[in-house]
């Protein structure tokens, strides 16, 4: 089975950058570069889950309640939201090499600020910059991973780039939180700084240089926001991808006030949900190579099911680690949809590979503000459950909204 998305438009401009990646290809070993990319998508995943799973604890020490310190994540998701727009119009013209570079240097020093932040109100702000390089990040890596590979595998490099994410999830989040345990929160978000770091000596030793591109301009990125399938893939991913985070923002307050278990419980759930979400990108660019929307569809309508079981076992560790296990598959949907984008996108391909990090981050911001006001409301940590299959169902709407218009238009 096919997909019948249309193929990516290239213009004069995106076929001489694609023949100037081609030949990098050929002297670069291309395999080091998307290790480098995935290292940043690492670093990104690493603070921005395990601000969740140090919810409780720098809660705690900043002296405010949970769902006040559930401001402090919406806060990075409403930089990303911010930033990925803004940076990737405004640097439209430079090099992706040396806007990924500097993205990443940004970084390294809003976390390590993070780190040191002396009350609430720093905090939100050094959170609010943190988020600031996030999704101009992803998209500028993404192109950066499709310009190496031919047309049919660009899914499956940009799923190696959000696998850094994934991964992040299996090793670096539980790692944050174990050091937030043990060694004061803000190591949690201390660590990030330096794996930041990390990826701007990987990028700058791996990635191929790439001249600036004189055919990138402002108003030819901004030309995307013109384009509904484009908007609409950026609905699916804002309002379907909210339930997944309407649940992982307080998985480790419900594992501790609900289900009851030992702190150390709540790093090995944790490492579950990132093994499902690591499978969930390569069975998500694998099937995106091949039927894009389906897979899509499927991602969601999965996630709707997962999400409504879960209030119902929340009181039995095991079966809530099996279910944290299936939440954290239908994750891949974030590789579908940056495929997607790809696709409708046409010329203004960075802007439209950026806003798609802000779409989940303002599911990112909405599901836990939801489940949030569902907690506070006195429905208990387990409602996240049910805000979440409706804002998964609110997604898949979306979607099939998505699907017809593009039947419909034969676009």
């Amino acid at each position: 089975m096919t997909d019948s998305s249309p193929a990516m438009v290239l213009d004069a401009p995106a076929l001489a950058d694609a023949e100037t990646s081609a030949t990098s290809a050929d002297t670069t070993n291309f395999k080091l570069v998307l290790l480098a990319l995935a290292m940043g998508g690492f670093a990104i995943g690493t603070t921005e889950f395990a601000a969740m799973s140090l919810l409780p604890y720098f809660s705690a020490g900043l002296g405010i309640d949970e769902p006040t310190a559930g401001h402090v994540i919406s806060a990075y998701a409403l930089g990303v939201v911010v930033g990925a727009p803004i940076l990737a119009v405004f640097f439209a013209r430079m090099s992706r090499r040396t806007l990924a570079m500097g993205l990443m240097a940004v970084f390294a020093v809003a976390n390590v600020l993070s780190a040191l932040s002396p009350s609430y109100h720093w905090m939100l702000l050094f959170r609010f910059m943190s988020g600031l390089p996030h999704g101009a990040y992803f998209g500028v890596a993404a192109l950066m991973a499709a310009s190496l590979v031919p047309m049919n595998r660009r899914a499956w490099a940009v799923g190696r780039v959000m696998l850094g994410l994934s991964i992040a999830t299996v090793i670096g989040v539980p790692f944050a939180t174990w050091l937030g345990q043990n060694l004061g929160w803000r190591w949690g978000f201390g660590v990030t700084g330096i794996l930041a770091t990390l990826t701007f000596l990987m990028i700058m030793a791996f990635a191929p240089k790439d001249p600036p591109r004189p055919g990138a301009t402002p108003l030819r990125e901004l030309a995307a926001l013109k384009n509904r399938q484009v908007w609409l893939t950026l609905g699916i991913g804002a309002v379907g991808f909210g339930g997944l985070f309407a649940v992982y923002s307080y998985i480790a307050s419900t594992l501790l006030e609900v289900t009851g278990v030992a702190p150390y419980w709540v790093p090995v759930v944790l490492t579950v949900f990132g093994a499902g979400m690591t499978c969930g990108t390569l069975i998500g660019s694998w099937g995106a190579d091949r039927a894009l929307m389906p897979t899509a569809g499927i991602l969601l309508l999965s996630n709707a099911i997962f999400l409504a079981i879960f209030p119902f076992v929340v009181m039995n560790v095991w079966i809530l680690t099996a279910l944290v296990f299936l939440i954290g598959c239908t994750g891949g949907l974030g590789t579908v949809l940056q495929t997607r984008l790809m696709d409708v996108a046409q010329d203004a391909q960075t802007l439209a590979a950026a806003l798609n990090h802000s779409a989940f981050n303002v599911a990112n911001a909405l599901g836990p503000w939801l489940a949030g006001l569902s907690i506070a409301a006195g429905y208990g940590f387990a409602s996240s459950g049910f805000v979440g299959c409706a804002l998964a169902l609110g997604g898949l709407i979306i979607w099939a909204i998505a699907l017809w218009d593009a039947r419909r238009s034969g676009t």
